[in-house]
């Protein structure tokens, strides 16, 4: 076996946690095997130096992958929604993005989605990896001190800030999640029975299909509407909406549609479901305890 057969194999027995580094980075299963496999082809060429911890290096060069990704993303951003593609389509097996998304929980993705890609770096690497700042900060071209502030602000964001009392969070995410389930069930009679009989639902025009905002009133024709979604539920996962319980929806680990909820005496009053891109920019999002 010559040096870049043992060299392969090592990277191998590495290869599942790079991965899972590259997907927390990258938000996308596809965006990760490229990630790793960049990764793989710079170590290939270069060999591994005789390095002590190679698990400790190639972390290090798949995050480098990573920082790059997410500054040309940054640069380059286009909204998925621009033209109002299909968001399911795409972007490799939607089935296994599915199952990544909730290994890892599909509003923290979300969350970090909306940090500068150094803020992503510090933050996943610290606090998901263990990686100490003296090794990030290199990384990023920040002193470890510095790195060391933007992983608690990244902290911040991730764990956000409730607009209401802890009992009152309780009650809206019990809701919530039983929307959800009924939602991903199919569950008619059940959305029925958790919808006010007077409430009211307002998409913006950006949630399609038709060119103009969508208002629907009464409960069974908002279960209706939800029943149709029902395959797009399982991209969607609570989490905190400027600071109540609601829902978001992230094929590929990019948010594409946000609902917001008015919930009373443990029924919903009203929804509000924004797919707009400024809107969603504009939203206040962080993770909501399990």
């Amino acid at each position: 076996m010559d040096e870049r057969d043992r060299l392969a194999e090592r990277f191998e027995e590495h290869r599942a946690r790079l991965r899972a580094v590259a997907y927390r980075m990258l938000g996308s299963s596809s965006e990760a095997d490229d990630a790793v496999q960049d990764a793989w082809l710079r170590v290939s060429r270069a060999g591994d130096g005789g390095v002590d911890d190679l698990g400790a290096w190639l972390t290090t060069v798949v995050a480098r992958v990573c920082l790059n990704m997410l500054r040309t993303r940054a640069h380059r951003r286009e909204d998925p929604l621009d033209g109002r593609p299909d968001p399911m389509a795409g972007g490799g097996d939607p089935e296994q993005e599915a199952v990544l998304a909730d290994s890892v929980g599909l509003a923290l993705l979300v969350v970090l989605d909306t940090l500068t890609p150094s803020e992503r770096i510090a933050f996943v690497l610290h606090d998901m990896f263990a990686v100490p700042f003296d090794e990030i900060g290199p990384m990023i071209e920040r002193s470890p001190a510095a790195a060391r502030q933007l992983a608690s602000r990244a902290r911040r964001r991730v764990r956000g800030e409730p607009a209401v009392p802890d009992a009152d969070l309780v009650r809206q995410r019990r809701v919530v999640d039983a929307f959800l389930a009924a939602s991903r069930g199919g569950d008619f009679e059940a959305l029925v029975a958790l919808l006010h009989p007077e409430v009211a639902l307002h998409a913006d025009a950006a949630v399609g299909p038709t060119p103009a905002p969508v208002v629907l009133r009464g409960a069974r024709s908002v279960a209706k509407g939800a029943f149709l979604a029902s395959t797009r539920a399982r991209f969607t996962q609570p989490a905190l909406v400027n600071g109540s319980v609601g829902l978001v929806m992230a094929p590929r680990g990019r948010l594409s549609l946000a609902l917001g909820f008015a919930i009373a005496d443990g029924r919903i009053t009203a929804i509000d479901i924004i797919a707009d891109p400024d809107r969603l920019r504009g939203l206040d999002l962080a993770v909501l305890d399990a």
